[in-house]
């Protein structure tokens, strides 16, 4: 058993969507859990309309559902002739059921709302996919990612039931993964990534690019044999193509190593992807979409090559406070935990911290809700320095004289080093 995933970019468009069909037919064999995304910049334009949506601006709102409403029967319209086919029905009903949710007033609460708003994009896109498949011959079964990734009530950022979860998965795709003899059971399934639901059944996401993690709740539940991520990449590399003119492919690098790179924001793998992954020793492996013969990238349990190549990983849109006692208290003895808790309050991850007696340094990720609401309650008790706009490089297994070359036009306001790993805060645009 295998489970593939499929992220936006190999779906964008009815070409792309030809040749996903034919890399399932080509190399999925009769046991495949395919795991697809919602369609390129689909989930940017529902951040939008979420966004109007709770500002109550309905003429722009509406505007941004024409858009996404017609994006998707166009890619339809190019894949299936038949005007009657059954794909037609299936999205106007789903545009249709988002279109009347969308008509109601909104409530006060934001992550809620984008949950049930911005995974319609996961749910047309698979409606999709298994259409057009079962009509060039790859016989599947659609099913609802909802009905299956049961989580928490941690809306945006699911937090999955370890228990209800592979329950759920087992009892609902192994009918069709695991037919019986004589059976006429397709042996594919197609469900969406990103999403899940509550106990109760209200819609939860499991984090942006949270599509990797679904293929690995899948994979673990069903005890598979591997999974693929196909990407629009030959496989990881050591850095991103689009900022470095000169980039390696990570051939085979182990689960821990993985887990620091997407721990420091590399993007080809989800943060949480790997856990389940090596607990029970399932390979991933990364390969391109666009040439899937070549090998890519697999990751398992040999660290031989792990420090072999410097792998690069920068963030953009970083925010770095200083957080500074109001009275003559030190910042390590009495003030930490209060800290912190703020922190987890708002969930928001750190990416870099310094402390000295006086001071405590953090740079994470601004998140245009998060990150002010976060900033007034530590300005209740602390007094606060900050800078917005910032890049964070993080270098795996550095070589100072090559980060010298990247960094050399750049100003420093933080450095951190430990023996495998080099983090520097750069470039200050707006500062109070």
């Amino acid at each position: 058993m295998v489970v593939f995933k499929f992220g936006g970019a190999s779906v964008k468009n009815s070409e792309a969507l030809r040749n996903v069909a034919a890399i399932v037919k080509e190399y999925g064999g009769p046991s495949l859990v395919v795991v697809v995304s919602a369609m390129a910049k689909t989930t940017n334009a529902l951040e939008k309309l979420t966004n109007h949506y709770l500002q109550g601006e309905k003429e722009a709102m509406l505007e941004v559902f024409k858009q996404v409403r017609e994006f998707h029967f166009d890619i339809a319209r190019n894949l299936f002739d038949d005007p009657k086919n059954t794909i037609f029905f299936q999205l106007e009903q789903s545009f249709l059921h988002l279109l009347r949710y969308i008509e109601e007033p909104p409530s006060t609460f934001y992550n809620y709302e984008y949950d049930r708003i911005v995974s319609t994009g996961e749910i047309v896109s698979t409606q999709i996919v298994s259409q057009y498949l079962n009509m060039v011959g790859a016989r599947n079964q659609w099913f609802d990612a909802r009905k299956l990734i049961v989580t928490d009530a941690r809306f945006r950022e699911g937090t999955v039931d370890w228990i209800l979860t592979p329950q759920a998965v087992n009892k609902s795709l192994l009918p069709y993964l695991k037919p019986v003899t004589g059976s006429k059971k397709p042996g594919i399934v197609v469900t969406q990534g990103f999403i899940g639901a509550t106990s109760q059944g209200f819609t939860t996401t499991l984090g942006r690019e949270g599509s990797d993690y679904t293929a690995a709740i899948l994979a673990y539940s069903l005890r598979a044999k591997e999974v693929v991520i196909w990407k629009d990449v030959p496989g990881l590399l050591n850095a991103d193509p689009k900022l470095f003119e000169h980039t390696s492919l990570l051939t085979n690098i182990s689960y821990q190593e993985a887990i620091e790179l997407s721990y420091y924001g590399a993007t080809v793998i989800h943060p949480k992807t790997l856990k389940p992954l090596l607990s029970l020793n399932i390979p991933l492996k990364v390969k391109s979409f666009s040439n899937p013969d070549e090998p890519g990238t697999i990751i398992n349990h040999n660290t031989t090559h792990d420090s072999q190549t410097p792998s690069y990983i920068v963030k953009t849109n970083q925010v770095l406070v200083s957080i500074l006692p109001k009275d003559f208290s030190f910042i390590a003895e009495q003030n930490l935990s209060r800290i912190f808790a703020d922190f987890a309050k708002y969930g928001v991850k750190v990416n870099l911290m310094q402390n000295s007696a006086i001071s405590f340094s953090v740079c994470f990720d601004y998140d245009q809700i998060k990150t002010p609401a976060l900033l007034r309650d530590l300005e209740m008790n602390f007094n606060l320095k900050y800078s917005l706009n910032l890049k964070l490089i993080t270098v795996r297994h550095y070589e100072m004289a090559k980060v010298d070359t990247i960094v050399s036009k750049e100003q420093v306001l933080l450095e951190q080093k430990s023996r495998n790993t080099l983090q520097i805060v750069l470039n200050a645009m707006e500062q109070n």
